[in-house]
């Protein structure tokens, strides 16, 4: 399987898409005015407990207090949560899951610290290995090699891109562990205000140098030469192995355009997903789910009804797990798979399921196929959606459905403006009609940015109020 890693960067946001075999399997996305917390280390103070849901909030520093549930506290105690911690009492925390919505960050106690090979876990004392690595001989080295050049340090997990590794390139990411490791703790020792941040999770780019570099990546295109020479600085350091991978994209042509990306991003935003064959799958995300319901549409078979419905599950069964992985789907996803009479189509449907998921790096778990064709698929959530991220509630609806927010319209308008800049050669000014909410969001939030772009293009970029025009619609015209 080919492999190749985008990482597109703006002032604004950066953006990386993993393809695989030309297609979009995932995106993710930072912004630089809303930066993820997750891994994020802070000494936080504790300001309620609550003995009866086993938990307490935590105030880390952020609008909403944070929440800690008993059995992400450390060690193994079964002692109720008002005997392990109290209001005001200082606790050292690491973000586990983003604020989602009107809740707010899960953290949790048991502090982990990712390299490109291992996971550092200073409380535990134990050694795993990623399933994803079969060869038992391969388990047992690795296992072996880490416990031998790690010791006294605490536990491990080795990760799948471990395999085949040497002793060297082991032991040079336990230096990298140890380094980032001392550093916390010296933090957190050092007298000072309550709550702080004791460690900062590395930005998009090089998380992505680090976490989604696979034996199978063949190549890191980066549009950026600032964040180009990050990613090598990061890389000599920790990743080595990686570095003839990393290639800076100079290209006249948008990186994202170059592989189609930017119109995989519309379409993930869609309810409906057309499959090859005339069916279609209808997305609904909701606060409490998500559901995918599987229609025949226009594929009427050649055979038989049971065989056309069969069909038409089985494609659906393929697409689903790129669907969730391009649109960050996680928590509780049902399925509605079309009735199948036949046990053996039900069997296949759902081998195919498991097969195409094993792709997947989030952990997952699906549960078999009820006599009304749901699968329920379970999947770890750690961030807010690609939809939660570039959209939200539309209010010409009243929240019914949702549009992209005007900041996601803006960073959309400013790539256009460069593209039809570098298109339009002979052209003095760029005119730029918006909806009234877009504009006032340039100029009160990226004033700095539009007069950047000017200089860059080197013309003057006029912006014009549309309030005909809908939230999401805009024009630029070279002038």
């Amino acid at each position: 399987m080919r492999g190749e890693l985008l990482i597109n960067v703006t002032p604004q946001e950066t953006r990386v898409a993993v393809i695989e075999n030309g297609m979009l399997q995932e995106l993710h996305t930072e912004r630089s005015r809303t930066r993820g917390l997750v891994g994020q280390i802070y000494m936080g103070r504790v300001v309620r407990v609550l003995p009866g849901m086993q938990a307490a909030f935590v105030d880390i520093g952020l609008d909403r207090s944070a929440f800690i549930h008993e059995r992400n506290l450390r060690g193994d105690s079964t002692a109720p949560i008002n005997s392990r911690v109290h209001e005001g009492q200082a606790l050292r925390v690491q973000v586990e899951k983003d604020p989602i919505g009107d809740k707010g960050a899960r953290l949790t106690a048991q502090i982990s610290l990712p390299a490109r090979y291992l996971v550092f876990m200073p409380d535990a004392d134990h050694i795993g290995v990623s399933a994803r690595i079969e060869d038992d001989a391969e388990r047992e080295r690795l296992r072996e090699r880490v416990q031998a050049l790690g010791e006294g340090m605490g536990g491990f997990v080795v990760r799948t891109a471990a395999e085949g590794v040497s002793d060297d390139e082991l032991a040079q990411d336990i230096h990298y562990l140890q380094k980032a490791w001392a550093k916390i703790q010296s933090g957190t020792s050092a007298s000072g205000d309550v709550p702080r941040l004791l460690h900062q999770e590395l930005p998009l780019a090089l998380r992505a140098c680090r976490d989604l570099i696979q034996v199978d990546t063949e190549v890191v295109r980066i549009d950026s030469s600032e964040t180009f020479r990050a990613a090598q600085a990061f890389c000599e350091v920790a990743e080595p192995e990686v570095l003839d991978k990393l290639q800076w994209y100079p290209g006249e042509r948008p990186l994202f355009d170059l592989y189609s990306v930017e119109e995989e991003i519309r379409r993930a935003l869609e309810r409906r997903v057309d499959l090859k064959s005339g069916g279609y799958l209808v997305i609904d995300q909701t606060e409490a789910m998500t559901t995918i319901d599987v229609n025949t549409g226009a594929f009427v078979g050649q055979r038989n009804l049971e065989e056309t419905i069969f069909k038409t599950n089985l494609e659906a069964a393929n697409s689903l797990p790129r669907q969730l992985r391009m649109r960050g789907l996680a928590g509780i996803i049902i399925v509605d798979f079309i009735d199948m009479r036949d046990a053996e189509h039900r069997d296949a449907v759902l081998r195919t399921l498991e097969a195409a998921l094993r792709k997947d790096p989030m952990r997952h778990r699906v549960s078999g196929i009820s006599p009304l064709g749901l699968v329920e698929i379970s999947r770890k959530r750690v961030r807010e959606s690609l939809g939660g991220q570039l959209c939200e509630p539309c209010v010409t609806c009243g929240g019914r459905g949702r549009i992209r927010t005007a900041e996601t319209v803006a960073y959309d308008l400013f790539r256009d403006v460069l593209r039809e800049s570098r298109a339009y050669l002979e052209t003095k000014s760029m005119l730029v009609l918006a909806h009234p909410r877009v504009i006032e969001f340039i100029l009160e939030h990226e004033p700095d940015q539009l007069a950047d772009l000017e200089a860059f293009i080197k013309r003057s970029i006029r912006l014009q109020e549309a309030p005909e025009f809908t939230p999401e619609q805009y024009d630029v015209v070279p002038c």
